[in-house]
């Protein structure tokens, strides 16, 4: 079979784009005002969770990683409170401090919408599959070094800066193994799932599920970070 003259090749840059595109599209929808991201990009040599509040996944399957998002405290209480604004709760219902397990629990519900949007476009575009955990959050006063090193052959870390519609910042964080995907031929990519659909299940969902998981906190942290052997 002849290769092509000119194939696509869709690296790591390609994967960090799509990644901010979910988390802007997500979020965006969640809060319902606009969340954009740097043109620039840096390139890290490690990962860490940073204060106040800095929610993590691990995915594999096609290929490996890790994602983190590091809020500001007034980034996170602006997220969650439009975000809950939106889904119909009274302000004077939200909780007042970026600490509480409410609005962990709901920035660790976002941050699954974003890895799981990211998923679909991977299962779609590039035709492979990976799997994620189930996302942590912590609440932090100082920065704590997460590393996925001994999974990956060849790791590979970016950073990039994202801004509210209220002009807070917060950042994401990416090590993925170097990786290529070669496109053999043309095929039509599916569209991934509409993140407004996902959040209309979400919400419906809401009201019929389980108590919501609780952000990790006291002998949880420590648990926590004992397993991350930290």
């Amino acid at each position: 079979m002849n290769s092509p003259e000119n194939p696509v090749v869709f690296g790591t840059e390609d994967l960090l784009i799509s990644l901010c595109n979910s988390v802007s599209k997500v979020l965006t929808a969640a809060s319902g005002s606009q969340i954009h991201f740097s043109a620039m990009v840096q390139r890290i040599t490690k990962t860490c969770l940073k204060p106040d509040i800095g929610c993590f996944v691990l995915f594999d399957g096609g290929f490996s990683g890790l994602v983190i998002i590091n809020f500001s405290s007034l980034a996170a209480m602006e997220l969650y409170e439009r975000y809950m604004l939106n889904m119909g709760m009274a302000r004077e219902d939200l909780a007042s401090s970026h600490t509480t397990d409410e609005v962990g629990n709901v920035m660790g519900e976002l941050m699954n919408q974003i890895v799981g949007d990211f998923t679909g476009k991977v299962r779609h575009e590039l035709q492979t599959h990976i799997t994620q955990n189930q996302p942590k959050m912590l609440v932090l006063n100082k920065q704590v070094m997460l590393s996925v090193d001994t999974h990956l052959d060849q790791p590979e870390a970016r950073r990039v800066t994202f801004y509210t519609g209220g002009g807070n910042i917060f950042y994401l964080e990416l090590a993925v193994d170097r990786t290529e995907f070669i496109k053999l031929y043309d095929f039509d990519a599916q569209e991934a799932q509409d993140p407004d659909a996902l959040f209309d299940q979400a919400g419906r969902g809401q009201a019929e599920a389980a108590p919501p998981m609780a952000s990790a906190t006291g002998n949880d942290t420590d648990d926590l970070l004992n397993s991350l052997g930290m």
